[in-house]
């Protein structure tokens, strides 16, 4: 029996946001590929039950509190990665001898404490921090949340370069990534995001809105959801939803006053699905380069026809199933062409993403490397 400790930065039920989401399918298909996982998972407040969604794909659970000592901002280390240290994790991974799977690296802070056991360590790269944070920073309109992500860009910096050396293999979610991580080490392999969609949705050839989706909490989705306000402000005659569930005040606001702009909550996974399936067209916008989005391939399996700028994916392949505008004129002009085109893309989609982004073959790469021996 093949056996996993994964250490996640948060609990990832419901798979709503991109990492998260990449989190909690991964697990899936690897328990569905026959591994044993033993979850470990950093949260701000334990729950009081555990979704059964997670119980039937785990073989045990663990949860630890986030240390939310504000204090801890002055510390040399990334804050992201201080909070998350727990004495009870050290005991948890000794008891069984097992190879460990970080989810980002603001779990790995323990690594100076396993560096006496035997476990083979892995890591699953979720950005290059340095550059994320460095984006937040440049996206953020808080002059506090801007210096402080500074901050946190610059100490990754060094964290980031000391730690991609330590482990057995860091799996990359993108080429950008990968690429990066080779700069570093030669431990780097690429294995794409989990995403937990199976088939390309058979749609017919009209959908009634354009649809924008995102934690609105994220700075870089609030900077991308002021340029797709903008731009329907402008097109009076499309209407436009914004999805999210974490939309503040002066958001809603902004969206209320403009007659074909809507704001919808997002709540579980089947609304989503069915507001994919309904839309004609999606607004996927970012202004970091982090590799591609999980929030394309959602799309992408579930919609019709998918607007994105250079940001949202690196993938050649996934770039030809979209439309990509670099300037605001080129999406705004893509806007008013989808509007009377008629969606007719399901077979080409089939054919691109069924055979190369495969839950379940993803699993079985990332398999064949941690259980090599």
């Amino acid at each position: 029996m093949k056996e996993l400790h994964i250490i996640s930065f948060n609990y990832p039920y419901p798979p709503s946001y991109g990492g998260i989401i990449d989190v909690y399918y991964k697990i899936k298909a690897l328990s569905d590929c026959g591994v044993k996982i033993h979850f470990h998972c950093f949260v701000d407040d334990i729950p009081e039950k555990v979704d059964s969604e997670v119980k039937n794909i785990t073989e045990n659970i663990f949860f630890y509190k986030k240390n939310r000592n504000p204090f801890l901002y002055f510390s040399p280390v990334p804050f992201a990665a201080v909070i998350r240290q727990s004495d009870k994790l050290l005991e948890n991974l000794k008891k069984i001898n097992a190879p460990v799977l970080f989810e980002g690296l603001q779990t790995t802070q323990i690594i100076d404490q396993l560096s006496s056991q035997k476990h083979k360590l892995y890591l699953r790269l979720h950005n290059n921090e340095t550059e994320y944070y460095k984006g937040l920073s440049s996206s953020e309109k808080n002059i506090f949340k801007k210096i402080i992500f500074r901050i946190e860009s610059l100490k990754y910096k060094g964290y980031q370069k000391r730690r991609l050396q330590e482990f057995e293999k860091v799996f990359c979610l993108s080429e950008k990534e990968y690429q990066e991580t080779l700069a570093y080490s030669n431990n780097a392999s690429l294995i794409h995001i989990f995403h937990g969609n199976q088939i390309v949705k058979p749609l017919d050839k009209k959908g009634t809105y354009f649809l924008f989706h995102g934690d609105l909490s994220i700075s870089d989705n609030r900077k991308a959801l002021d340029e797709t306000i903008h731009l329907f402000e402008d097109l009076p005659q499309y209407n436009l939803i914004v999805a999210s569930d974490r939309a503040s005040d002066e958001i809603k606001k902004k969206i209320s006053r403009i007659e074909n702009i809507s704001l919808v909550p997002i709540e579980t996974h089947e609304n989503l699905i069915r507001l994919f399936e309904n839309a004609h067209a999606n607004i996927l916008l970012s202004y970091q380069q982090s590799g591609t989005k999980v929030k394309l391939f959602n799309a992408l399996y579930n919609s019709r026809f998918v607007i994105i700028n250079q940001n949202i994916t690196d993938d050649s392949s996934l770039t030809r199933l979209c439309l990509i505008g670099t300037k605001t004129e080129e999406i705004r002009q893509h806007i008013i062409t989808v509007a009377t085109s008629d969606y007719n893309e399901n077979e080409t989609r089939k054919m691109v993403l069924e055979k190369n982004h495969s839950d379940h073959a993803k699993a079985e790469a990332m398999i064949k490397i941690i259980f090599k021996d």
